[in-house]
């Protein structure tokens, strides 16, 4: 079975509509998104419908949960005041745009997801705000796939794609009890992977291309892919909502701006 992954549309409903046609061209069986269809663009609700329309399983990303439950940051969320004066005002402008049938449907999505031994989640299996970058220590990357009980973990939120593969994971654990010998366990894990989807809709690769996965559950490949599309009238349609002029700036050239809390392994707590 040949699967398609996606994350991160954040209402650029051109973006998605880009992607969508490539995955038909490519004959996917089954498509899984991953969260964050809303945020930062301009059409949240057009790219709702779309999902909801095509049946698409989903996971709640962080801007959805966030959508449904309240902005929900800390002071180390933002790599800066502006930063963090941005992004409040795009949840603002989200918040008031959306539709009261949009936001019944972000607050029905799950969590994770799970076909077989393949997981998805939107920032990993503890949080939708914790970020699973490529270069996260081999252990603590190790643990994440073995928390969602998977050999696959399929996972978005940075925006920029990526697949680790993590080998020969052994721990060794020695045990001392009052009067006992020292005992030794050894627990061997078999391969795991982490693929990360990048993002449809916000891409921070370095070009402005929508990039998505598809995964074939026979064979084991993993292909990353990157798709054109008219980013231009995503841009236009930024400017024209009055949504900070950053937002269709990073987005034409595919990049982060600075976006990223200097831990990246923190999550955030209410």
């Amino acid at each position: 079975m040949k699967l398609a992954v996606i994350s991160c549309i954040h209402g650029n409903y051109e973006a998605l509509n880009a992607v969508l046609s490539d995955i038909d061209a490519h004959k996917a069986d089954q498509i899984y998104c991953l969260g964050d269809l809303v945020g930062y663009g301009p059409q949240p609700n057009a790219v709702v419908e779309l999902v909801r329309s095509l049946d698409i399983p989903t996971c709640q990303g962080c801007w959805d949960e966030d959508i449904v439950e309240g902005l929900n940051a800390c002071d180390c969320s933002y790599p800066s005041q502006l930063a963090e004066k941005r992004g409040h005002l795009a949840h603002e402008w989200t918040n008031q745009a959306i539709h009261p049938e949009v936001r019944e449907y972000l607050a029905s999505l799950p969590m994770t997801l799970r076909q077989d031994n393949l997981c998805f989640v939107h920032g990993s299996p503890n949080s939708q705000h914790e970020y699973l970058l490529p270069t996260m220590d081999g252990f603590a990357a190790l643990e994440r796939v073995l928390a969602a009980e998977a050999d696959v973990l399929f996972c978005g939120h940075t925006h920029i794609p990526y697949l680790r593969e993590l080998e020969n994971g052994t721990l060794s654990v020695k045990v001392q009890q009052p009067g006992q010998s020292e005992t030794q366990h050894q627990f061997t894990a078999p391969l795991k992977r982490i693929i990360n989807a990048g993002s449809v809709g916000e891409p921070r690769h370095g070009r402005p291309n929508a990039t998505y996965v598809l995964y074939d559950t026979d064979s084991t490949q993993v292909t990353l892919r990157e798709v054109p599309y008219d980013y231009q009238k995503t841009c236009a349609a930024i400017i024209e909502q009055g949504l900070p002029p950053i937002f269709a700036w990073r987005l034409a050239r595919g990049m982060e701006f600075a976006e990223r809390a200097e831990d990246a392994g923190h999550v955030c707590e209410r």
